[in-house]
């Protein structure tokens, strides 16, 4: 995982997902194949502006360097607490620039409650 200038503990993505599924997040935020982005069992429809990220957590693989993921910890306007996760690189989970660019107009509030 990438140091984000504290001594993370968490290594792995199943062991940061564990975490927050403790702190009782663990509802997905995704993006659909018309480039809507929704709440897992929602049909509201977000737009970058309704978002924010609280913490973004880089995984590497060891052995593979393709073998990468992002996990960003979100809150709408609603405080609906999520997650987005994505694989980085050629293999991302969103084809199409759609998420890249929605991605980047979510504002960033990084939240030491997530430094673990």
């Amino acid at each position: 995982m990438e140091n984000t200038g504290n001594t993370d503990k968490m290594t792995t993505l199943s062991q940061v997902m564990e975490k927050l599924k403790e702190r009782g997040i663990y509802k997905e935020f995704r993006m659909n194949e018309q480039g809507e982005m929704k709440f897992e069992n929602s049909d509201k429809i977000y737009l970058s502006s309704d978002l924010i990220i609280l913490k973004t957590y880089r995984f590497e693989g060891d052995s593979n360097p393709d073998d990468s993921a992002v996990l960003y910890v979100l809150k709408d306007n609603n405080e609906n607490t999520g997650m987005i996760i994505d694989s980085y690189g050629a293999d991302s989970n969103y084809p199409g620039e759609k998420f890249d660019e929605f991605l980047r107009n979510i504002p960033i509030h990084e939240n030491e409650e997530f430094n673990f």
